[in-house]
């Protein structure tokens, strides 16, 4: 019903905004631009809707040969112990453990094409134990708020950006996004936690949580202190080759266990490859119908007058609001990750890329996910339509990533 609601707003907020600028400020031009977005967002999200049939087929190719070869099983009571107690409603062993444990290593690696189709993988799997179909149960709210907090170690993406606008050191905001994504997916996980009633102060949950951040601290340091001594082609290098390195790694991993199991892995690949093409078609309603609101929304000027009051509010209270110069950016990110990279490189092409707004564009597109494109998508494709409290643990995680990414902007480059 969040959805619903938000959906349809995003038209009536539109249309008034468009209203006004006609009649009280003669601008002629704004129904026909929502028009131009309305059509223009339609076309592109069939288009990526069947982008998706060549990834979906692959990753749903190789999942279903880790079922089977029992490589998934493996990777499951690897990291059942904490999963166990983040996913209580999943039985142990069933493949919805490998599936979210796969989607969550694509996450974290900064493989998006990847981790689309694991995490659609994921929720079929948890659809299937899911007692009530058009409802969204606690263990698919759990992972898709952890998916949407966005958590990422290699931002490889937002660094690509930077180096292409011209930033002096690409890599320079790699640990202020660590930082801000972190907290933003420790902000959900809690929220999450505590609705559901989940104990994160069990010794096994807190020993998987502070090695995370070890882990992710140690990696933190090992990328800044390289890209200090090193050339930021370097670092972009190093990145790309630990990323592929794993997921490849896990694939030929999943074929060879299968291999000596005696398992056809060819035609196992072949039938889970099938199910791509069904779930991308599935998808296409619900895409084009987020991508269309958002279009329009944007077209209408209302992120424009949204910035401009929150400027104003920042100078009543005799803030500093440099940052508010990157917020749509923020504001675009949860709605769609095109449109807030097309900020991003906007904010780097207007500013200095080593400005401070520009900077902070990039951490805010690096710390939070597309809350309303994952929801319309994970749950579209499962024909959930009562999302119950996700969207409002996905928005609450966001806007921690947010507040941190401000705050991490002005300890390190304010």
């Amino acid at each position: 019903m969040a959805l619903n609601f938000i959906w349809l707003g995003f038209f009536v907020i539109a249309f008034i905004v468009a209203l006004a600028k006609t009649i009280f400020w003669q601008d002629y031009t704004v129904f026909p631009a929502m028009m131009t977005a309305l059509f223009d967002m339609a076309k592109i999200g069939t288009t990526l809707s069947l982008g998706y049939i060549g990834g979906m087929a692959l990753w749903l190719g190789i999942m279903r040969v880790g079922e089977k070869s029992g490589s998934v099983r493996i990777l499951a009571r690897l990291l059942s112990p904490l999963f166990v107690r983040l996913f209580p409603e999943v039985p142990k062993g069933h493949p919805a453990q490998g599936s979210i444990i796969m989607n969550f290593a694509a996450n974290l690696l900064g493989l998006d094409n990847a981790a689309t189709p694991l995490g659609l993988k994921a929720m079929k799997d948890l659809q299937e134990i899911n007692p009530k179909k058009d409802t969204a149960s606690n263990a698919q709210i759990m992972f898709l708020v952890l998916n949407t907090s966005g958590l990422t170690i290699i931002p490889v993406s937002v660094m690509i950006l930077r180096s292409a606008a011209g930033a002096a050191n690409p890599a320079d905001i790699f640990v202020p996004i660590l930082i801000a994504t972190y907290c933003s997916s420790l902000a959900g996980l809690t929220i999450v936690s505590l609705i559901q009633r989940i104990n994160l102060l069990r010794p096994i949950v807190l020993v998987w949580l502070l090695g995370m951040t070890s882990a992710i601290a140690g990696l933190a340091y090992y990328f800044q202190a390289l890209s200090q001594s090193a050339s930021q082609s370097a670092v972009e290098s190093q990145s790309a080759l630990l990323a592929a390195f794993v997921i490849f790694s896990i694939v030929v991993g999943f074929f060879c266990l299968g291999a000596l199991r005696k398992i056809n892995v060819y035609e196992e690949f072949v039938e889970g490859a099938k199910e791509g093409f069904g779930v991308a078609v599935k998808i296409i309603p619900f895409l084009v119908a987020m991508l269309v609101a958002v279009g329009v929304f944007r077209a209408s000027g209302s992120f424009t007058a949204i910035t401009d009051t929150i400027s104003k509010g920042a100078q009543m209270a005799e803030m500093d609001d440099r940052w508010v110069e990157a917020v749509p950016t923020a504001l675009m990110k949860p709605l769609s990750g095109s449109g807030a990279r097309g900020l991003a490189a906007e904010a780097m092409e207007t500013h200095d890329p080593d400005s401070f707004a520009a900077r902070l564009a990039c951490i805010f597109q690096g710390s939070t996910e597309t809350t309303f494109y994952v929801l319309a998508v994970y749950f579209g494709s499962v024909g959930i339509r009562r999302t119950r409290y996700a969207l409002l643990a996905g928005l609450s995680a966001d806007f921690a990533g947010i507040i941190s990414a401000i705050f991490v902007a002005y300890l390190f480059f304010g």
